[in-house]
């Protein structure tokens, strides 16, 4: 323990200007996520480690197996006209979804999630007004990259979106078409614990890109024959997401900040064709090890356009009602399916693994430290053979120049003693 102490000692000047550069990287990256203008990816829920809606770079123990079930809900008092009738009641229009997220810890690096959408209101007349069995998300996530001990994590995942409901293009929900499409999100997180990152603050980053995949699709319902507009160009979008967590004992509260940027729009029969952005504020309450209850609220920030046509056959504008949701809170359930054992554990248990992978990582930080003093050895020893090797040639120069000067001498000497002519 005491060369522990000693290692750590020694490192503390370059650990915390590390520190100070990592915190002035972090700063910078953060402020670039809140002003980078818009998600398709991370408006879904999301049941491994770290936030709820930004997806972190770290990844689940392999073998571990988690459950999310939650629901998320809007609503408002619009003034509609009910069919046959020439007058205007107040209607609350109500935009509910419910699913679930099954994540599971492959390996070290890799994890695999499964969500599907169970509930989707549609609040379109042309059907019941919701889809029971909505569209299903797949996604393998490769994370929790970086060197053990590293404050920093990164990862990347790849998803699917297979177009499951039976009706798209849904109003207050992200743009969909009848089509499967798929993208990518790139994964940044810090931990100020490395060892145990959700006991401590952390922050995290995302920057993905969605693929619709929609050329030729029409948007409205099938009944609306009318309807010539079609996709003619591939619908893309730039996704983001940014989020603090602050654990306590038994809870935790976050920050988020979401959203997404168009690079190519969808046609104006489209419902939520603008860019948008969310804050999240949440909170988490933590009765059990394996089981977490979670409270989130969307805000939206930007944008209040709604650039819809609804001239077009088939679109149909509920009374003022935007787009995308000024508000919506999500409720939500998250329960460790797996191993078991995580059931019976006691607190006793997790400070014993703690103290254990803290003498690991104390042992790396030696042997690190013993590399690096044999590196600082070597490298003086270069030093000295390169000073000895100057001086050596130092001692040839002059000894050559010594050499030319006598023979210079001898010459003139021999020249002088010549007689006449």
């Amino acid at each position: 323990m005491k060369r522990v102490i000693q290692v750590l000692s020694q490192d503390s000047n370059r650990i915390g200007r590390v520190r100070e550069n990592l915190g002035r990287l972090l700063i910078v990256a953060f402020t670039l996520g809140l002003f980078w203008q818009p998600q398709q990816a991370s408006s879904q829920i999301n049941s491994g480690r770290g936030p709820l809606t930004v997806r972190s770079a770290w990844t689940l123990e392999p073998g571990y197996l988690t459950l999310l079930t939650h629901t998320r809900f809007f609503g408002k008092v619009a003034k509609l006209a009910q069919p046959g009738q020439t007058t205007i009641n107040a209607v609350t229009i109500w935009d509910v979804q419910g699913g679930l997220s099954l994540n599971y810890g492959i390996s070290k690096h890799i994890e695999a999630s499964f969500v599907p959408v169970i509930y989707q209101d549609t609040n379109k007349s042309s059907d019941k007004g919701y889809n029971l069995l909505d569209d299903l998300f797949l996604f393998l996530k490769v994370g929790s990259l970086g060197s053990k001990g590293s404050a920093l994590s990164y990862g990347f995942d790849l998803g699917v979106r297979f177009p499951t409901a039976k009706e798209h293009n849904v109003i207050f929900e992200p743009y969909s078409a009848n089509k499967t499409s798929f993208g990518a999100n790139a994964l940044l997180s810090y931990a100020r614990d490395p060892l145990y990152p959700e006991d401590g603050f952390s922050m995290h980053f995302n920057l993905g890109y969605w693929n619709h995949n929609d050329v030729g699709s029409k948007l409205t319902p099938d009944i609306f024959t009318r309807d010539t507009v079609r996709v003619l160009t591939m619908t893309q979008e730039l996704n983001y997401g940014a989020a603090m967590l602050f654990p306590f004992d038994k809870f935790d509260f976050r920050f988020e900040v979401h959203g997404r940027n168009f690079l190519q729009k969808p046609p104006v029969t489209a419902f939520s064709r603008e860019s948008v952005t969310y804050i999240s504020p949440g909170v988490t309450y933590k009765p059990y090890r394996w089981m977490t209850l979670l409270l989130n609220a969307d805000i939206r920030v930007a944008n209040a356009a709604d650039e819809t046509d609804y001239t077009k056959p088939g679109v149909n504008k509920i009374s003022d009602l935007p787009n995308y949701p000024n508000w919506r809170i999500t409720l939500g359930t998250k329960v460790a399916i797996l191993p078991t054992s995580l059931y019976a554990i006691s607190e006793r248990d997790i400070l014993m693994k703690k103290a254990e992978s803290r003498r690991e990582l104390f042992e790396q930080i030696i042997k690190e430290q013993r590399e690096t003093e044999s590196a600082e050895e070597e490298l003086e020893r270069i030093k000295d053979e390169r000073r000895k090797a100057e001086r050596e040639l130092e001692r040839l120069r002059r000894i050559l120049e010594g050499e030319a000067e006598r023979q210079k001498q001898e010459k003139g000497e021999n020249d002088n003693s010549e007689p006449p002519l």
